[in-house]
């Protein structure tokens, strides 16, 4: 029985467009905020970490579900990076001198950037399990 299903061009077309959503409307805030060099580079680092750690987490967890070999160290990486990432987020805007609906702006797009980045792995490796795509039958007519 054949379990790659090949994920269709609008869920694919949606992921993608969440995931440059999310990361241009965080880049577009950072360009635009008030705060000091080094603050949005702080932000511009937690981005790049957290995407980094949801594709990780995401690819650990489906290579688990095939059985895969994973080992519990590098597993266990992963979900600290996720959680590390998410948690300095909200340390910073916690004590952020932005205002409530800014800090609202961040936490928002990083988390839509997280969820899009997932999917976007996910169809990735989908695509890629399926196959090549079968011609369509409107072109024999």
């Amino acid at each position: 029985m054949n379990t790659n299903y090949r994920p269709t061009a609008a869920f694919v077309g949606a992921s993608w467009g969440a995931l440059i959503i999310g990361i241009a409307a965080y880049l577009i805030g950072l360009w635009n905020a008030q705060m000091q060099l080094n603050e949005k580079g702080y932000y511009l680092v937690l981005l790049l970490y957290g995407l980094f750690a949801a594709i990780s987490l995401q690819k650990t967890v489906r290579d688990r579900a095939e059985g895969l070999p994973v080992t519990g160290l590098y597993a266990s990486l992963c979900w600290f990076s996720l959680m590390a990432s998410i948690g300095l987020l909200g340390i910073g805007l916690v004590n952020a001198t932005l205002a409530l609906s800014e800090k609202g702006f961040y936490a928002m797009s990083f988390a839509l950037s997280l969820f899009a980045v997932v999917a976007v792995q996910k169809n990735v490796r989908d695509l890629q399990a399926a196959g090549p795509a079968p011609e369509s039958k409107l072109s024999d007519s």
